[in-house]
């Protein structure tokens, strides 16, 4: 499996970083060794001392789709999930700086901890662009938006992304993250959730 995640989704995000507006949509891939399951515990790597948490709503494949045509694209999924985009915002900067790739600030050993249960779309009352989420960070809300906010809604992403890479069963897709991004530190206990359900509830160390 693999996760693609998009990036500046949600025009107040793209504005507290000072961020460009893309003309097309932008998206990166982490590895499977990215995930984090289970509620582990995170622990901060050593090589960042900017660590960033960004939560989005994810969606799992559930068919093998390639170059689908967006009317088409919720025929590929049937459950939203939940994860955390963990970004060392630190050695992302320096290679924004020099023009170069970001995947070291992206892609490190579980830096995608996403939630065990993904959540039927007829739960959610089948509407996919009508979904709220929020990350709590002790006890405090954080981040918290609606699908209805994205740039780019889940069935374009899936057009688009399919244009140029096989989408599997089994592969998730990071639907992009609001306003609100800031630093993690250790002792911080995040806790994620779609429609008041929590899904993700884990500590950093």
């Amino acid at each position: 499996m693999k996760i693609i995640c998009i990036g500046r989704n949600y025009t107040e995000h793209i504005k507290e970083l000072a961020n460009a507006t893309p003309d097309n949509m932008v998206f990166f891939m982490k590895p499977d060794t990215a995930l984090l399951r289970n509620n582990e515990d995170f622990y901060i790597p050593e090589f960042t001392n900017d660590l960033n948490y960004e939560v989005e709503m994810v969606v799992k494949i559930d068919r093998v789709t390639k170059a689908i045509d967006r009317k088409f694209a919720p025929r590929c999924y049937s459950e939203i999930g939940i994860g955390i985009d963990f970004t060392a915002r630190d050695l992302q900067q320096k290679c924004k700086e020099n023009g170069l790739p970001w995947e070291i600030a992206k892609s490190f050993d579980k830096s995608a901890p996403v939630s065990a249960r993904f959540i039927p779309l007829e739960s959610l009352g089948g509407d996919v662009n009508n979904i709220n989420f929020e990350l709590k960070i002790n006890g405090k809300t954080r981040q918290a938006s609606n699908s209805k906010d994205m740039i780019y809604d889940i069935d374009t992403i899936i057009e688009y992304v399919s244009k140029f890479i096989t989408l599997k069963i089994g592969d998730l897709i990071f639907t992009g993250t609001p306003s609100g991004v800031g630093r993690v530190e250790i002792g911080d206990r995040l806790e994620a959730y779609i429609e008041n359900e929590k899904l993700l509830d884990f500590h950093i160390r």
